[in-house]
């Protein structure tokens, strides 16, 4: 008995989804000769293609749709950078000296020849006055001979003279070694930029090739990320960028892109990227953490809710209403996003899609919408309404009688 009432809820549930089959319904009398006979004239089965009510009418199966919208696909890449300054160097010391003077306050605005750092140059200033001395001998020495060859004396030969105006180039050499090695004494700044902490204080003795300070010109800032392999075809279109740090939260600086690799990490199956950053307000500081964001957008593309998919074994598709009919398009599925979908399919924009009910769908079938009227009873072109649906809205509209 339990079988036998699951089989007839099952059948009542076919019956009221579908309708009554068409043997089934000819069997008790309900299918209409004349209907029979022009389908057999035209060489169809009765009822194909479209589901049967009860009394063998046909019935139009509910559906939900919307209208197919065209728009651009905004595609994110995210990844996390650090920032440096656009020019840093770490100012070295080149000889060893005692140190007489110093100028490195910490975060101090430098320009380009600004004195850093000053050693003791009593031993440097000697030597040059040394070297100008006998640049001036040896300079004399050379115009007195000369004189006496003009003059006719014979006492200064060739050789003389020659070996006159090699010590005088001597002489000059030596005063420019003498005048490199005092400037050497004087520490100047190589770049513009801002200055890091430093130790050196007036009394040390540093060694050749010690670390004095850093300087960071960071009026621009340069930050280095990763972007996954997929993002070589963004790389070519997009060159801005959008980056934010917690620092400075709230605020979004837009980026240009300068460089990236040439070739893909073998290990971590990424591309290194250098953005330039505006920093002439000064906000951001080198070492900084950003959080960078690229964006493309795509032409205008078909875009449907996810539900509008189907599957089967041939790929994806939609069901659409064509004039109160279910028709199925094949589509190719472009990008995800939350409840929507971008797809690639030949579907003009505005075409009526189906996005609930899909699954009870046959090719040919009439749909309707819910509160809407089945294919077969839409008005006619002219605009006028049959007088039976003219008759039926004015029974609707009409206020219910009260109870005698």
């Amino acid at each position: 008995m339990t079988l036998v009432a699951a089989a007839a809820i099952l059948a009542g549930a076919y019956t009221v989804t579908f309708g009554m089959p068409a043997p089934l319904s000819a069997m008790l009398g309900n299918d209409s000769t004349a209907g029979t006979g022009a389908d057999a004239a035209n060489g169809a089965r009765p009822g194909a293609g479209m589901p049967r009510g009860p009394g063998g009418r046909s019935r139009a199966t509910t559906v939900v749709t919307t209208a197919l919208e065209n728009q651009p696909y905004e595609s994110v890449l995210s990844a996390i950078g650090t920032g440096s300054a656009l020019r840093s160097v770490d100012v070295v010391s080149e000889i060893a000296g005692t140190v007489v003077e110093v100028n490195l306050a910490a975060n101090r605005e430098v320009a380009e020849g600004d004195v850093l750092l000053r050693f003791d140059a009593r031993t440097q200033v000697l030597n040059l006055e040394i070297a100008h001395a006998e640049l001036e001998l040896a300079s004399d020495t050379v115009a007195r001979y000369e004189r006496l060859r003009q003059s006719g004396n014979t006492t200064v030969t060739d050789v003389t003279l020659s070996e006159a105006r090699l010590n005088l180039r001597l002489a000059e050499a030596a005063v420019g070694l003498a005048e490199v090695a005092l400037e050497d004494q004087t520490i100047r700044a190589p770049i513009s930029g801002r200055l890091g902490q430093s130790d050196v204080d007036v009394g040390e003795t540093l060694s050749a090739n010690s670390v004095i300070v850093s300087i960071d010109q960071s009026d621009v800032i340069v930050v280095e990320f990763e972007l996954p392999e997929r993002a070589i075809g963004m790389l070519a279109e997009t060159k801005d960028v959008l980056a934010s740090t917690s620092t400075l939260t709230g605020r979004v600086f837009i980026g240009n892109i300068v460089s990236f690799d040439s070739r893909i990490d073998p290990v971590t199956r990424s591309v290194t990227v250098k953005a330039e950053i505006d920093n002439s307000e000064g906000l951001l500081w080198p070492g900084m953490t950003f959080a960078v964001r690229m964006t493309q957008e795509s032409k205008p593309l078909p875009r449907v809710p996810s539900t509008a998919i189907t599957w089967s074994r041939s790929g994806s598709s939609v069901w659409i209403d064509a004039d109160g009919v279910a028709s199925q398009v094949p589509v190719t599925i472009l990008y995800r996003q939350n409840d929507a979908v971008w797809i690639d399919a030949d579907i003009p924009e505005g075409t009526l899609v189906v996005t609930e009910g899909a699954q009870k769908l046959r090719e040919g079938m009439q749909i309707s919408t819910p509160g809407g009227a089945p294919a077969d009873r839409r008005p006619p072109a002219g605009g006028q309404t049959p007088p039976a649906a003219r008759l039926m809205d004015d029974n609707a509209l009409a206020p219910a009688k009260e109870p005698t």
